[in-house]
């Protein structure tokens, strides 16, 4: 399983909850230093510095990948960020080129190098994380929600295609108001979509809340 951005909290959960479960992690992130934050809390886990942002650098990652441990079976879409508040006069040209950035040319730059990976696979699976700002934008949030409704819709298009033509693969979009407090139910969230009885939908849209 490989998840991109595993540097984070949310990074760091799924990466313990998938190799508890029993999976080959394979852990990104763009630095080497936070990756070792990885590695302390998940032991066998592998580590590649990737800028995940450059198509060139993602498909030699590919080839590592593969070299060393074959196909995946899941992709883990974990980068983000925020930036954001002003109105709508305060969505600046800088702000929306690094969350563009990050959020969608990563993502396109990864499932373009692994998606036939996934769809080769007896349970291919691709995840990512968007926001509740897709459904109840705010002008301060524009960019930010823009940004993340194309990452939904790249995923979509995604599931579309397994329907067609891999439909032991599969496609989940998490939907957060905001991560902090909720990794240990994303990590789960994650794991789980492997652990499902029946033939998964070819996309499924998880909203996480906070428990009451």
């Amino acid at each position: 399983m490989l998840i991109a951005g595993a540097t984070s909290a949310a990074g760091i959960a799924v990466c313990r909850s998938l190799a508890s479960a029993g999976a080959r992690v394979i852990a990104v992130g763009s630095h080497a230093e936070r990756l070792a934050a990885v590695t302390g809390a998940v032991p066998d886990a592998a580590t590649h510095v990737c800028d995940l942002s450059n198509v060139d650098d993602v498909v030699a990652l590919g080839e590592r990948v593969r070299s060393e441990n074959g196909p995946i079976d899941g992709l883990i879409h974990l980068v983000g960020g925020w930036r954001g508040g002003g109105g709508l006069d305060g969505q600046t040209d800088e702000d929306w080129e690094f969350l563009h950035t990050r959020i969608v040319t990563t993502l396109r730059n990864t499932t373009r190098v692994f998606t036939d990976d996934l769809r080769a696979s007896d349970a291919g699976r691709l995840a990512i994380v968007s926001s509740t700002s897709v459904d109840r934008p705010t002008p301060g949030g524009a960019n930010y929600a823009a940004v993340k409704a194309a990452a939904e819709t790249w995923v979509r298009a995604i599931a579309a295609g397994f329907t067609k033509s891999a439909p032991a693969a599969s496609a989940c979009i998490f939907v957060v108001k905001g991560l902090d407090g909720l990794e240990t139910r994303l990590a789960s969230g994650v794991t789980g979509l492997w652990d499902q009885e029946a033939a998964p939908a070819a996309l499924t849209r998880v909203v996480l809340e906070p428990a009451t």
